[in-house]
């Protein structure tokens, strides 16, 4: 079943079990029950050929659920232990009930133990959900941390234990590493941000048929960017089209010694479709250049006063890759961003813009890494990472524009609109100049539909979709110009 496109915050979740339970008249405990429902749904779907299974149970809601999935398991055939990392003498309310009728139907719950853990092919991960309040109990984190050890798969409930849902951090030493995990009512952000991915694996999500009324549903926290953007942005083609349609592009970066960056943003500004794209460099990077990409116009840019005619051309200017900090790179810099043109800035450009104390303005993208995003709010990257929705919050305050967020599961933001988040993307991406095709993907969609949100979604979902095709073979040793050559198939699906 294909993921809902909205992401909520866990008290937003929250918001709407409790108008199910008291607008819609439905009780918590039947909540309760389609949770364990969809919960062995979803198992058997991962692990179709999964006989034994091992479901770890802590004492709120999330252990409930996991009470009940035992029960609907052990009726369904499977052979399930249970093992309580809480006392159930705690359990209350729905979580009580569900712990007594999994007693009722004959169910056995161990204390637990963690040489136990072995008798499941599959573990069920069913300590705290999203009920956790600040860092994981000393009692439950050698809990997590058996779990973690096990060399099983674990599913988690709702969100891996130990994980903010909300941030996607780790609150204390360590979080449930899931191979899986189904999530219920609504997506939540924490699963797709920060470290989500890292600890939910593949993301399941069932609404348990909570369909309340629209002036009820809760307005996203973030969206999911999906391939039908690209079809809105980068519609057909009439067949009397011609270069001049789909814009024109000048990246202007590759200061002294940097002839690879321009290239590699220009390279991909035209496998998105750009019709022409001209490169603004040092001189002494033409050759190199031009050599490399016939396809490119290359300007060898000695003095600014070289650009005016450039930048007269220009339908979208990119600027940063390989920029450099000189006074080149400064005196190039302030000719872009007086032109007057969409912008996308990126690299040096973001890191000149942070010396200078840039103000705000609506005609640009900035595509920060978390190092750069912390440059330009003073902080450090990992007070960026800590919360990257927040952090996107306050570039937005302070830059306006369009924002990407770039980083696993890169974020994209505008004031007055709900932030995307891209979940495509690997590990095989985190190498040099994958941020220079990024740009160029960027301004090159940006110069064909004239929409900064709708081309910085579809740049960075292409970009992301390239990074994986590039993988196929495996992540280690993926190039930046991988992605370039994979970038036309992305943007003709």
């Amino acid at each position: 079943m294909a993921l809902p496109v909205a992401m909520y915050s866990t008290s937003q979740v929250r918001a709407l079990d409790a108008h199910a339970i008291e607008a819609m008249g439905v009780s918590g405990y039947t909540l309760m029950k389609r949770a364990g429902e969809a919960a062995l749904r979803y198992l058997r779907t991962r692990w179709p050929m999964a006989h034994r299974i091992v479901i770890v149970c802590g004492a709120g809601n999330n252990g409930g659920d996991g009470y009940v999935l035992a029960r609907f398991a052990q009726a369904a055939g499977l052979t399930v232990s249970v093992l309580a990392a809480s006392p159930p003498e705690q359990l209350k309310g729905d979580a009580l009930q569900a712990y007594a009728d999994f007693r009722g139907s004959g169910g056995v719950v161990r204390p637990f133990a963690a040489e136990l853990l072995g008798a499941g092919e599959v573990i069920v991960d069913a300590l705290l959900g999203t009920g956790l309040r600040g860092d994981v109990r000393a009692d439950l984190a050698p809990v997590i941390r058996a779990i973690n050890q096990s060399g099983r798969p674990v599913f988690a409930l709702d969100v891996p234990s130990g994980l903010d849902g909300d941030a996607g951090t780790v609150l204390g030493e360590e979080a449930i590493r899931a191979e899986a995990t189904v999530t219920f009512v609504g997506l939540k952000t924490g699963l797709f941000v920060g470290d989500g991915p890292e600890f939910a694996g593949t993301v399941f999500c069932d609404d348990l048929e909570i369909s309340p009324a629209p002036s009820a549903q809760p307005v996203p926290r973030l969206t999911r960017i999906v391939e039908a953007e690209i079809h809105e942005a980068l519609p057909r083609r009439a067949r009397s089209s011609n270069k001049g349609d789909f814009g024109r592009v000048l990246i202007v970066g590759s200061g002294a010694g940097m002839p690879g960056a321009a290239r590699l943003a220009g390279e991909a500004c035209l496998r998105v479709g750009a019709g022409l794209t001209t490169v603004a460099v040092a001189p002494e990077n033409v050759a190199a250049i031009a050599a490399g990409r016939p396809e490119l116009i290359c300007l060898g840019v000695a003095s600014p006063a070289m650009l005016a005619e450039a930048v007269g051309r220009a339908d979208v200017i990119a600027v940063g890759p390989g920029l450099g900090r000189s006074d080149w790179s400064r005196s190039v810099l302030e000719v872009v961003l007086d032109s007057g043109k969409p912008l996308v800035v990126d690299a040096d450009g973001l890191n000149l813009l942070a010396e200078a104390g840039a103000g705000p303005r609506e005609d640009w993208i900035l595509t920060p890494h978390p190092g750069e995003a912390g440059r330009l709010l003073g902080v450090t990257a990992q007070d960026i990472q800590h919360d990257r929705l927040a952090a996107l919050d306050r570039l937005l305050e302070r830059f306006h524009g369009t924002i990407v967020l770039k980083g696993a599961g890169t974020l994209v933001g505008a004031r007055g609109r709900t932030p995307g988040v891209c979940e495509r993307g690997n590990p095989g991406m985190a190498t040099a100049g994958t941020g220079d095709v990024l740009t160029g993907a960027i301004a090159g969609v940006l110069a064909q539909c004239h929409d900064h949100w709708a081309a910085a979604r579809v740049g960075v979902l292409v970009h992301a979709m390239a990074g994986d095709a590039a993988a196929r073979a495996g992540e280690r040793g993926v190039l930046a110009s991988d992605l370039t050559r994979e970038l036309h198939h992305c943007v003709n699906l």
